[in-house]
């Protein structure tokens, strides 16, 4: 039997499988390697290529979840990372409820412990297609900068409508492209320059900051999202641009 080929790939397969991972050829193992590959840097650099101003725009998402209606209830961070929306929300003052975090990279998630106790804030390993969750059972779910990662948009759309109750609300915060035309150069020269060096030079990975902006250039518009939402059987689905357009919040009931 012939010994594994262990030559490292090189950086130009690295990109094209990043950059057909973001039009959606083999982007479930793709993503789910990338993101436990950069697990160790990935708050870091989340904060560091923001500015910290995605600090503002989870609050904002929070908000809109509107979990003061269900202070004692149990919600669902999809897509979670390392768990920085749960942590966040369980900390919020009045906030007496639990919070599941979902996500199939599993190191993500395991570099996220700590940040707030396993009593309220509980890391799941799952896939966003396949939620271990019966049906109507969550009083809300939340998933930041994640949702463009799911295989399946539409089948992860419906799958999160599955488990929510009668009411509950869904916010998506994600990446958008700005509309204004000098604001959407500048952002675009950040996105596919800037942010790809700084992204490689910190994780130490060649493509997971090159997959970023082509995952969002790839990704629909704020009205196609919404109706895809409503496709899924989301009602009163409604959206907002944040900072000039860079990111925005949907938000639906189920």
């Amino acid at each position: 039997m012939d010994a594994p080929d262990v030559t490292p790939r090189p950086a130009t397969d690295e990109l094209h499988v990043a950059a057909s991972a973001a039009q959606g050829e083999g982007k479930r193992e793709y993503v789910q390697r990338m993101f436990s590959d950069i697990a160790p840097r990935y708050d870091l650099l989340n904060h560091v290529l923001s500015m910290n101003i995605d600090k503002r725009w989870r609050q904002k998402a929070l908000k809109a979840l509107a979990w003061t209606s269900q202070p004692t209830g149990t919600y669902l961070d999809l897509c979670a990372g390392t768990l920085d929306v749960g942590a966040l929300l369980v900390k919020q003052p009045g906030f007496a409820g639990f919070v599941a975090g979902a996500d199939f990279a599993v190191p993500m998630l395991q570099h996220g412990t700590g940040k707030a106790p396993r009593a309220v804030l509980a890391p799941v390993g799952a896939d966003a297609l396949l939620l271990p969750f019966g049906n109507a059972c969550l009083d809300g779910a939340i998933v930041a900068f994640g949702i463009r990662n799911v295989a399946d948009l539409d089948a992860g759309l419906r799958e999160v409508r599955r488990v929510l109750k009668p009411g509950a609300r869904f916010v998506i915060l994600e990446f958008s492209t700005p509309r204004f035309a000098l604001v959407r150069q500048a952002y675009l020269a950040y996105f596919h320059h800037v942010l790809p060096f700084i992204g490689r030079l910190v994780s130490g990975h060649k493509s997971a900051y090159t997959y970023l902006p082509m995952s969002v250039a790839n990704f629909p518009t704020e009205e196609t999202l919404a109706d895809r939402m409503r496709a899924a059987g989301f009602s009163t689905v409604t959206w907002e641009r944040l900072t000039l357009g860079i990111a925005a919040i949907h938000t639906g009931t189920a």
